[in-house]
């Protein structure tokens, strides 16, 4: 299976695979053509903290080509750690889910 693994503004280490990416645009289409700019979107969008689920982040980040219907990607990012052949632990963030939506933004 391939993955993609970016290393987001915040210095984290994130994996993104095939078969989630087929996920998004299987149930939203029209994000076919934006798996760049979802790529864009782990490397330099801001991200916020889910307050129930402390492990889950919400990333996310505006995109002109997304008006008027929306005006940015999103993607949840789940954070863990696992241990390794050596017994250390070592991150293991990935992507869940995405979308788009229109958000307010002081951007």
């Amino acid at each position: 299976m391939r993955k993609w693994t970016i290393q987001d503004r915040y210095g984290n280490s994130i994996y993104f695979t095939e078969e989630r990416w087929q996920h998004i645009p299987k149930s939203r289409p029209e994000l076919e053509p934006y798996f760049e700019l979802f790529l864009e979107t782990l490397r330099k969008g801001r991200h916020q903290q889910d307050s129930l689920i402390p492990n889950e982040y919400r990333y996310y980040q505006q995109f002109g080509e997304l008006l008027p219907e929306n005006s940015h990607l999103v993607l949840i990012v789940v954070f863990k750690r696992q241990l390794d052949d050596d017994g250390e632990y070592i991150a293991n963030n990935f992507v869940v889910t995405g979308w788009a939506n229109y958000l307010w933004s002081g951007e």
